[in-house]
């Protein structure tokens, strides 16, 4: 019988002696989850706009505080406004650049979180502003800062040209 010693090496231990991966200087570790397209964003933007002028009414926002009401409402007109002049598929005057766009939603969240401590909102309507506050980060993290140049139209017609 006979008998041998064990060269098992543990994975772990596979990658001491290796030398770590030489990058550029500017390179950075990203995550590919910014899944939403300009386009998809503005259909996003138009709907919450919606959103952000009907719910108010419909949950009852007024009933607590004619501001919460109305505040919502100026968000949603306020995001109507800057969605139209945005360069993107559903921009009309394309004066605002795309990655403005997203820093005016980050604020409009900002001040959406705010509002409920700063006037003591409570209850329903302090959830609704959390909630749409929240929807808004979410909206702007998963967007991708792409130019109008680059969006969905310019992508299909080069795919058309291969």
């Amino acid at each position: 019988m006979i008998h041998r010693v064990s060269t098992f090496v543990p994975p772990c231990a596979a990658f001491i002696d290796r030398p770590a991966p030489i990058r550029p200087l500017n390179w950075k570790p990203t995550m590919k989850i910014r899944i939403l397209t300009p386009t998809l964003h503005g259909l996003l933007d138009y709907a919450a706009a919606a959103g952000l002028i009907v719910l108010p009414f419909l949950l009852d926002l007024g009933a607590t505080s004619a501001l919460a009401l109305w505040l919502s409402v100026a968000g949603g007109v306020g995001l109507i406004v800057y969605s139209l002049a945005t360069d993107y598929t559903f921009g009309v005057l394309r004066v605002l650049s795309f990655r403005s766009h997203l820093a005016l939603d980050l604020g409009a969240a900002g001040a959406f979180v705010t509002a409920p401590f700063v006037f003591g909102w409570t209850g329903l309507t302090m959830a609704y502003y959390l909630v749409m506050a929240a929807g808004v980060v979410v909206v702007v993290a998963l967007s991708r800062n792409e130019t109008a140049a680059t969006d969905d139209r310019t992508a299909r017609i080069e795919a058309g040209s291969r």
